[in-house]
C-alpha cells in the first residue's frame, strides 16, 4: 500500500497497527504519512464513521484485551504498565469507564464485560445522497462575531449554541450582516477548535458571525478567527433542518471523501445558511469544509 491509499483501506490499515501496538503507543501522523495521507484527516475519517475517535477506540480495545488478565489473576500494576498506564489507580479508572464495573468486581465474578470488537471499515456507495458540491479556492480570510464554548454534539439541535444565538438581539445579527465583505456571504456558524480526538459532549469554539478581508479591523466587543489560504470544499443541503445538514456532514466521510480525491485539512467548518423557513424547521444551507489535494 502506498501513496494515496483509498480512505476504507487506510482506516483498516489502521485498525491493524492499533492491534500490533495495544501494549505501546502508535505514531498514527508517521502511518498515516506512509499511507500517503494526514494524521488530522485519518482522525477525523475514523471519528466519522466510527462514531468515537481513535484514542477512545483505543482505549477500549486495551481495556477489553486487559479484562482477559484481570481475570486470569495477573498482577494488576504488571497489567497496568503493559497498556500504558502508570499506576493501578489510572488502570482502574479507565476500566471502569469502558466496562461498567471494577477490576475487582471482574477479577471475583468474571464479569459483567463491554466487549469492544475489532473494527473493520467497508465502503458501499449507494449514491442515494446527491452531493452538491464546490471546490473553491480562497485566499486568507477573518470570521469576526460572538464566540461561545458550546459541547460539541453530532446529531439532533445543540440547545448550547441555540441559547447562545437566541442571546443576540435583533440588531446585532443586523450589524453582523453589515460587517460582512468577502466569501462566504450572510451569518456564518463557525465550529472551531474541534480536534480529530475529542469525543462528543467535549467542548468546541462556536463563533456566530460573518466573513471578512484579511487584516479589516474589527470592533473590540467582537471575536476574531483568522482563516488561511487555501481551498475549500462546499457542499448545499436543503431540507429539515438541522437533520439535511447533518445527514450531508456525515455523507461527506461515507460517500464523498472516499470517492474523490480530497482530505480534510485543519480549519473552522462553516456553515451559511442561505434560505430558511420563518419556524427554521426548513433551510438551504452552504457546508464549507477546508480540504487539500490528496
Amino acid at each position: 500500500m502506498g501513496k494515496g491509499a483509498p480512505v476504507i483501506e487506510i482506516l483498516n490499515r489502521l485498525v491493524d497497527e492499533v492491534e500490533a501496538h495495544l501494549n505501546d503507543d502508535l505514531d498514527l501522523d508517521a502511518l498515516a504519512r506512509e499511507l500517503g495521507t494526514t494524521g488530522y484527516h485519518a482522525r477525523r475519517m475514523f471519528a466519522s464513521l466510527a462514531g468515537m475517535p481513535v484514542s477512545e477506540y483505543v482505549r477500549r480495545r486495551r481495556m477489553t484485551v486487559a479484562a482477559g488478565d484481570v481475570i486470569g489473576g495477573e498482577d494488576l500494576l504488571a497489567t497496568a504498565v503493559r497498556y500504558g498506564y502508570g499506576s493501578t489507580e489510572a488502570f482502574g479508572r479507565a476500566f471502569r469507564a469502558v466496562h461498567g464495573v471494577s477490576h475487582g468486581d471482574v477479577r471475583r465474578d468474571g464479569g459483567p464485560l463491554r466487549s469492544q470488537p475489532q473494527l473493520r471499515f467497508r465502503l458501499t456507495v449507494e449514491g442515494t445522497t446527491p452531493m452538491d458540491t464546490r471546490i473553491l479556492p480562497r485566499p486568507a480570510f477573518r470570521l469576526v462575531g460572538h464566540a461561545a464554548r458550546v459541547p460539541l454534539q453530532y446529531e439532533g439541535v445543540n440547545s448550547a449554541i441555540q441559547e447562545h444565538i437566541a442571546s443576540l438581539p435583533a440588531a446585532e445579527h443586523e450589524r453582523l450582516k453589515l460587517l460582512n465583505s468577502t466569501e462566504p456571504a450572510g451569518l456564518l456558524q463557525v465550529s472551531a477548535d474541534v480536534d480529530p480526538d475529542d469525543p462528543e459532549g467535549s467542548e468546541l469554539t462556536y463563533l456566530h458571525g460573518v466573513a471578512v478581508e484579511a487584516g479589516t479591523a474589527v470592533p473590540d466587543d467582537l471575536d476574531v478567527i483568522d482563516v488561511e489560504a487555501g481551498e475549500w470544499a462546499v457542499f448545499r443541503t436543503s431540507g429539515e433542518h438541522p437533520a439535511a445538514l447533518q445527514a450531508a456532514w456525515a455523507a461527506t466521510a461515507t460517500e464523498w471523501f472516499p470517492s474523490n480525491p480530497w482530505r480534510l485539512r485543519p480549519g473552522p467548518a462553516l456553515v451559511a445558511v442561505l434560505e430558511r423557513a420563518p419556524d427554521f424547521r426548513t433551510a438551504t444551507c452552504d457546508l464549507w469544509l477546508p480540504v487539500e489535494h490528496a
